[in-house]
């Protein structure tokens, strides 16, 4: 792997101030000349769920993709906030633009109250469709869980917000705890749905979740905390529930060892969703 001189491979971990907590994401600050196989051999290397891949098209405008191990996704949230923390310790906090395969992606970068730099994403247009009876019975089949473990407030659906997922909600706080999962099969019925993640939930509150995100469709077992899947979420639970103005918390990556918090807003009149969260720079690896 031939990066051009000069290169930077920046760590960061999202949704968090400690760098051992997160979701940690590989950021390419400048990416120009850097082609494809070269951006998946980078993202395979740093293992991450997810590395950005930054070029500058404006002032405050970037180019970003978004490559796991495995393959290039459409839309990455946390690596996105990642990326917005890293270029405003750069440039300054202030309103960026990424353009994504997915759609533009507004991004406002500002002074967060633990001292560092949080960012605010703005998702592109969601949607909700109804998950097919037989779908939700093989990702139940692949997760070795029943129909008795689903909470029936939270019914089946499939959610956008610049990538697509399953939602499933457990009934039991310790049924989304113990997670041990058929990779293989779940990752088939992921790449026959155009799925990113399958985002799980449990509801604590009206207002507060646990969640996690199997991920095997880009080589990772499980994502820490998931931004894309925060936004998807937040419009599923806007348009089942009526929801106008409303802030919801999602805890992540309490089971793995990583906690991460996530801040999802809804505004009345507006269908498009802000994810918030802190960001740290991961110190490089000695070498």
């Amino acid at each position: 792997m031939t990066l051009p001189p000069g290169t930077q491979v920046l760590r960061y971990a999202a949704f968090t101030t400690d760098p051992s907590g997160g979701n940690p994401a590989g950021v390419v600050p400048d990416a120009a000349g850097i082609d494809d196989d070269t951006r998946l051999a980078v993202a395979a290397e740093l293992g991450y769920s997810e590395t950005a891949f930054l070029t500058r098209t404006g002032e405050r405008t970037y180019e970003v993709r978004y490559f796991s191990p495995l393959a290039e996704v459409p839309f990455c949230g946390h690596a996105t906030i990642a990326s917005a923390v890293a270029l405003g310790e750069r440039i300054g906090p202030g309103p960026l633009l990424f353009e994504t395969k997915a759609g533009p992606v507004p991004v406002d970068v500002a002074a967060g109250p633990h001292g560092g730099l949080s960012a605010t994403l703005t998702s592109v247009e969601p949607s909700v469709e109804p998950a097919a009876e037989e779908d939700v019975a093989e990702a139940l089949a692949a997760l070795d869980w029943s129909a008795d473990d689903l909470d029936e407030t939270l019914p089946p659906r499939i959610a956008y917000a610049g990538a697509r997922h399953l939602v499933l909600a457990a009934a039991t706080r310790k049924r989304l705890a113990d997670l041990a999962y058929d990779f293989d099969r779940l990752a088939r019925l992921m790449t026959r749905l155009d799925l990113t993640t399958v985002q799980l939930v449990h509801r604590v509150s009206d207002t507060v979740f646990h969640v996690r995100d199997p991920f095997p469709v880009g080589g990772v077992v499980e994502d820490p905390a998931t931004g894309a899947a925060a936004a998807a979420f937040g419009a599923y639970l806007s348009e089942l529930e009526g929801l106008g103005q409303a802030v919801l918390t999602l805890h992540q990556g309490e089971d793995l060892g990583r906690p991460g918090l996530l801040r999802v807003e809804l505004r009345e009149g507006e269908r498009r969703v802000r994810v918030s969260g802190a960001a740290v720079r991961i110190p490089d690896p000695e070498r």
